[in-house]
């Protein structure tokens, strides 16, 4: 049984923007893209690699999906009068049928089925309404700027809009529940027991080395739509496009974007460096020195063919008065991508550090003698 705040819903709907530091990548103009807007993100580190119009407002299909509510994947839910009648891509629900939220997952992410989603979407908040009110709160957590979300599956509806950028964002969020990847990897699947087969629309499963996903989606006002994921090494990719004319021009301008991407760049993990000082000496303190902290936890990206050098700037004095508070900042460490700055973390006191008085030097005897 999972229990996880995970759910694949619109497919526009129930599902920074940083400079590309130091790279000299192979040209990849926005004329070889077809789609009117698009976006190429490593998913990792958030860095945007590519973009064509990526902030422009525009009807979006189902094409990501959003995290809420807590859902048993062995819940049973029943398929409402609402849900059922839904049009576009559906599973053909009839009102009052059973399905497995497993299920209803599957046949949202793998055809895009708008029944699915809304069933899905009332059982979790009781209404569809209630579910894409947390839908566009989500949003806003995630800071998509450009998006109003007025449906959970993406059909076309005045006002329900979003932008490349934001899906990627979306898409970037959902990726890091892997379960997910358990959906959008199928390609032949069954439901109700084997009577309806269920055929991935998103073709570059079965052409694309190291895809993983993510979703396609169509309307008339959308366009052909596409949020498209892929692995290869240490570099995971996010490759978003909208408003295609046809599915093979959203096809291969996803995979276009993929293949600069993979050609072009690589990931690197920060760790700290071997000459990184574990303590610093501490004037008029109760000790003569205070270790160091300092939490490195990224990645960045970086040009795959010009051999990119990391390089590390530590910037702390040789000595510090005390009190020393733990985690006081006491200096900086500094990485560099062939001698340009790209991301610094704090050094940090990891113990705090009494000023030397009559009365603290009192504490410290008692205390010693206590220890006897």
């Amino acid at each position: 049984m999972l229990r996880k705040a995970f759910v694949s819903i619109t497919l526009c709907a129930v599902l920074l923007m940083s400079p590309f530091v130091g790279l000299k990548v192979n040209a990849l103009s926005a004329d070889s893209i077809s789609a009117p807007s698009a976006v190429l993100m490593e998913s990792s580190t958030g860095k945007v690699l590519f973009e064509k119009n990526p902030l422009e407002q525009r009807p979006c299909a189902s094409v990501e999906a959003v995290d809420s509510g807590k859902l048993s994947l062995d819940d049973e839910i029943t398929a409402s009068e609402h849900a059922a009648g839904m049009g576009g891509s559906d599973i053909w629900l009839e009102k009052g049928e059973t399905m497995s939220a497993d299920d209803m997952i599957k046949a949202t992410v793998v055809v895009s089925a708008n029944d699915a989603a809304v069933a899905l979407a009332e059982h979790i908040s009781g209404s569809e309404d209630a579910f894409v009110e947390k839908m566009n709160s989500r949003a806003k957590e995630l800071g998509m700027n450009d998006t109003v979300f007025k449906n959970c599956n993406g059909l076309d509806e005045e006002g329900h809009i979003t932008s490349a950028y934001d899906v990627a964002l979306m898409s970037r969020e959902l990726t890091k529940h892997e379960k997910i990847f358990d959906y959008t990897s199928i390609w032949l699947d069954n439901l109700r027991g084997g009577k309806t087969q269920i055929v991935n629309t998103n073709k570059l499963l079965k052409t694309y080395n190291g895809i993983t996903g993510l979703k396609t989606g169509t309307t008339n006002d959308a366009g052909c739509c596409m949020s498209a994921t892929a692995t290869r090494g240490d570099v995971s990719l996010i490759s978003v496009v909208l408003g295609c004319k046809t599915g093979k021009e959203r096809f291969a301008d996803a995979a276009a974007l993929l293949d600069y991407g993979f050609a072009n760049v690589s990931v690197k993990e920060l760790t700290l460096p071997e000459d990184m000082p574990k303590s610093i000496e501490v004037n008029g303190g109760m000790t003569d020195s205070v270790k160091l902290e300092c939490k490195v936890s990224s990645k960045i990206v970086v040009d795959k063919g010009n051999g990119a050098k990391i390089t590390t700037e530590i910037d702390l004095p040789d000595k510090i008065d005390a009190p020393v508070e733990k985690n006081r900042k006491i200096g900086t460490l500094t990485y560099l991508v062939n001698s340009k700055k790209v991301q610094s973390f704090d050094i940090c006191a990891g113990d705090s550090v009494q000023k030397t008085s009559f009365g603290a030097l009192l504490e410290y005897v008692f205390a010693s003698l206590i220890s006897l």
